[in-house]
This record gives structure tokens, sequence and C-alpha cells, in this order.
């Protein structure tokens, strides 16, 4: 069959790889096109457009960019007709995939969206778009099928990829004395961000961090798809160790962490590495998100459990002598340790139901091939 996959950014990338490679476990005449990065291509993809070209984020940095999208947009529509797809994958990438998935669906193309955007968070109304425009969806958080079923929406929870990722890890005996750590200190991961907005909001904080302790060792989490210089300060720090594409050796070692929200939270949550997450955006950005979002927590870890397991320090909160008390707490109070620690693992056997990327593939392979023998399948 024809896949076309549209991943607009590094995780889904990340994803999108994996579950090319199910695919074509089960069907060996699979054929892949799509939107994406390096790891779609090295997993067989033929790429489109890679995601470098249009990884914005952010309302005021959307508008910016308005034009380019609109251009984006209108190729990979007439990309999508000239290959000629089964079906079409959204990964992610909500503001893009919801237009395109509207006209696929439009144009009487299969239309699945795995890992869909996280409009249980906000705009919670676009659940009904995505009825109308969404032949399957499958989710990768346990809460999900819940919140699709008050729509009329059933839904297939297929676990966690991130899980997946953190079990098939192997950890590096050699990473400590490769990159110079002194074992003697305890080691604080700093995860400021995938994105050169969170970069520039988050880097100024961990340095002011890292000069309040210089009994701790510090690991900067970088990633080889970000341009070096926007580390800066932080990366030249005499206690701060450059960790270039490899968090999860640095999460192996670390006894605590500041992670900017996202799915870091969830994968040094999965690591059982304590940790505090911080959020800072832009003014705008900001009264925009206080207005729409409609969960209690940011992280992805007190979403899975209903709870506050880390604290989530937001905007003024965000300030280095708030993060330098909880970065205290996680390195020194057992106790405090312990306890969230302890909900990790809580988190850890909710989502382990077996390889995400596994259980999509069987599931859409299946359902494709459903549709092929009936053309007009009732999927509600």
């Amino acid at each position: 069959m024809r896949y076309y996959i549209i991943a607009g950014e590094r995780s889904g990338d990340l994803h999108a790889s994996n579950l090319i490679r199910a695919l074509r476990q089960r069907d060996e005449n699979a054929v892949v096109r799509g939107f994406g990065g390096d790891l779609m291509k090295g997993a067989g993809a033929d790429l489109a457009v890679h995601y470098e070209e249009m990884a914005f984020m952010g309302f005021v940095t959307l508008i910016r960019n308005y034009g380019t999208i609109r251009r984006m947009l209108k190729f990979c529509k007439q990309d999508i007709l000239k290959f000629k797809p089964d079906v079409v994958i959204h990964i992610d990438y909500g503001g893009f995939n919801r237009r395109i998935a509207k006209f696929t669906k439009a144009s009487g193309i299969t239309t699945f969206y795995y890992i869909p955007p996280k409009v249980w968070a906000w705009y919670q109304s676009r659940a009904r778009e995505l009825k109308e425009s969404i032949d399957r969806m499958f989710v990768i958080l346990p809460f999900e099928k819940e919140f699709f079923r008050t729509y009329g929406m059933e839904v297939d929870y297929v676990g966690n990829p991130v899980l997946d990722a953190v079990k098939s890890f192997t950890s590096d005996g050699t990473f400590l004395a490769r990159h110079g750590f002194d074992s003697g200190k305890p080691i604080v991961a700093l995860l400021p961000g995938s994105r050169k907005m969170e970069l520039a909001r988050n880097v100024p904080t961990m340095l002011a961090v890292v000069d309040r302790f210089p009994q701790y060792e510090f690991g900067l989490a970088a990633l080889s798809n970000l341009d070096g210089k926007l580390y800066e300060p932080l990366r030249s720090h005499p206690r701060v160790h450059w960790i270039l594409d490899d968090t999860y050796n640095l999460l192996q070692s670390a006894r605590a962490a500041i992670v900017c929200s996202g799915t870091a939270t969830l994968e040094t949550g999965l690591f059982k590495v304590p940790q505090v997450c911080v959020y800072r955006a832009g003014w705008l950005e900001m009264i925009i998100a206080r207005a729409v979002v409609q969960v209690k927590h940011i992280s992805l870890i007190n979403l899975i459990v209903g709870t506050e397991v880390i604290r989530e320090l937001i905007q003024e909160d965000a300030s280095p002598a708030s993060v330098c008390d909880e970065l205290k707490k996680l390195v020194e109070d057992n106790s405090y340790r312990d306890q969230m620690i302890s909900g990790y693992q809580d988190i850890y056997h909710t989502l382990d139901i077996g390889s995400a990327s596994d259980n999509t593939a069987r599931l859409m392979i299946g359902y494709l091939r459903s549709y092929q023998e009936k053309p007009s399948p009732s999927l509600q």
C-alpha cells in the first residue's frame, strides 16, 4: 500500500520513523512519502519537504510566517494528489495537519491521525472538527480515549512511543568518563527545550541556577538540529558539560533535572529522575494561552496522573530563586525524591501496553484492508 505521512517537527519525525518500520514489517509492498526529517528518510520514506522548513511555534511566529505556511499547505495538497496514497497519516503538528486532514477527507482519501492534537488541553471544540475529518485516530495517552468518547468518537489507545524509546535504550558505561564528570558530585540534567524560543527563555534562568550550586555538576542536553550558539553562555560555563544528542545517557546518570515543559518531562519521569518543570512564553502567547487552556497542568507527567507529581513553575514563577529552591529539594531531600519516583512508577505501568508503533501499524493495516473489502465501513 501507499502511505503519505506528515510529521512537522523533530519528535514527530522520530515517531513516524518507528511507525514506518513497523508498517514495512507487516506490508512488504509499502511505499512511503511525506513531510518529515532525516529519521523518516532513514526508515525508507521519500521526503517531499523537510520539517526544518516549517518548524514554527508560538502565535506571533505563526503570524509572521503565514505566507510560508500557506505555500506549504498548497504544495502538500498537490503532492498528495500526485502521489495517490491509500492513506494519509498525520502525526502531531496540529495546526498544519488539521487543515490537510479536511482536504484529504473531502478528496475521498482515507485519513488517519497518530498522536492527534492536544484538543483536550485547549480548543476542545476542535474535537468535533477531528470527528468530521479523520477516519480513525490512534492516541498515546490513556485519558484521551475517554475524552474523545464524550464527542462520539471511538479511538484506539496504542501505548506511548516515548516509553518504547526508553525501554529500548541501552546505556553507555563510558558516558561519565567521556564527558569528564566528577563522580563525587551530584549531576543535574538541564533540558532547556527543543525550539529556539524555548532556549532563549530558559537558558538565562538555568545559567543563574548553575551559578548558585557550585557543589553540583550540570549536563546540558543539546540537540544538533539547533544552532549551538543558542545554548550560550550556558554551554561555556566551566561546570556545565555539553551533551549533544545523548539525552538518555544524561538522564540515566542524573540525580535531578530542570526540564522545559513538553515530552521531555515524560522522558525524565520514565528514567525516574526527580525534576522541576519550567515554562516561559512571550507575553502575547501567554495571554492567549491563559484564555484558552482548559487543563490544570502543563507537564505530561501531571496530566497522565491527574495530580501534581512534579512541580510546575510557569512564567513569573519560573524565577531562578524558585527553581533553586525546588532543585535543592530534588537533590537533597530523600523523602521528597522517593514520593516523586513512586508517582513515576504508576505512570510507567499505565503506559506499558506494548509497542505503540507495532500496535498502531497492526491496527492501521487492519483497518485499511477492511476498507478495501468494504468501501464504506462504519467507523463509529
